[in-house]
C-alpha cells in the first residue's frame, strides 16, 4: 500500500495524468450518451463533471492540480468558440432575415436571465459578492468571470454557476422547447445560447445544424449586452 500511495503521489503531480483523466471521462460521459440515443438526460459534460469531481474528492487532490493538467483542454476553449463562427457563416442569409426578431429576443432574453436569478438571490437574503457573482451566469465562461470581477463578484463560484446553467440549459431545453411546440429551429438555437452559452450551444449542435448557429450568435451576444447590462441590473438589487 505504501508503494502505491507513492507511485499515486509522483503521477498525480504529473500534467499527463490529469489530461488523460479529463479525456477519459468526457470519452465515458459520450459513449453513455451515445447509449441512450443522446438523451438530453446523460449529457456528456454533465457525466464528466461527476466523474473528475469524484475522482479529485477520492484522492485528495485540489483543483490547482489538476488544472496544472487539464489546462490544454481550458485553452482549447478559445479556438472551439471561434469554430463556433463557421455554422454561423453557412447561415447568414437566415439570419438577415431575422435580425430584427433576433435583436429583441436578445434583450428580452439577457435582462430576464439576470433579472430572475437576481431577485430570486435577493428574495433569500443573498448577500452582494453573491449577487455579483450570480448576475453574469449565463455569459460564457471567460466573459462572466471578468464580469464578475469587475463587480465584486468571486470569480470562482460564477465559474461553478456558468457551468451548472450551461449543463441545465442544455438537459431541459430540447424537452422543454419541444413541450411548447415550438419548431423554428432559428427561435430554438438562439434561445438556447443565450440561455446557456456553450455547452447548451453545443447541444444545440447535435440536434439540428440551424440550431447551432444561430445557438453560437445568442451565446456571443449574449456575452456583450451582459457585459454591457449586468452593473445597472445588478444596481436595482444592491444598495
Amino acid at each position: 500500500m505504501t508503494d502505491v500511495a507513492q507511485i499515486w503521489s509522483y503521477l498525480s503531480q504529473g500534467p499527463l495524468l490529469w489530461l488523460t483523466a479529463t479525456l477519459a471521462a468526457y470519452g465515458i460521459g459520450d459513449a453513455c450518451f451515445r447509449a441512450v440515443n443522446r438523451a438530453p438526460v446523460a449529457n456528456p459534460v454533465l457525466i464528466a463533471v461527476v466523474l473528475l469531481g469524484g475522482l479529485l474528492w477520492l484522492t485528495g487532490t485540489p483543483y490547482a492540480t489538476y488544472f496544472e493538467g487539464a489546462q490544454f483542454v481550458h485553452f482549447l476553449l478559445g479556438p472551439a468558440t471561434v469554430c463556433l463562427a463557421l455554422p454561423l457563416a453557412d447561415n447568414l442569409p437566415r439570419l438577415r432575415r431575422a435580425l430584427l426578431p433576433v435583436a429583441a429576443a436578445l434583450l428580452v432574453g439577457s435582462v430576464t436571465a439576470m433579472t430572475s436569478a437576481l431577485a430570486i438571490a435577493w428574495a433569500f437574503g443573498a448577500d452582494a459578492a453573491l449577487l455579483a457573482s450570480l448576475a453574469p451566469k449565463s455569459a460564457t465562461a471567460p466573459v462572466a468571470i471578468g464580469i464578475a470581477e469587475g463587480m465584486g463578484g468571486q470569480p470562482t463560484l460564477t465559474a461553478v454557476l456558468v457551468i451548472l446553467t450551461g449543463i441545465t440549459g442544455a438537459v431541459i431545453a430540447t424537452p422543454l422547447l419541444n413541450l411548447l411546440r415550438l419548431k423554428d429551429w432559428r427561435a430554438r438555437g438562439f434561445a438556447v445560447g443565450v440561455a446557456s452559452h456553450g455547452i447548451g450551444t453545443a447541444r444545440a449542435l447535435q440536434v439540428h445544424p440551424v440550431a447551432g448557429a444561430f445557438a453560437g450568435l445568442g451565446m456571443a451576444l449574449n456575452a456583450v449586452l451582459t457585459a454591457l447590462l449586468a452593473p445597472f441590473v445588478l444596481g436595482f438589487f444592491v444598495n
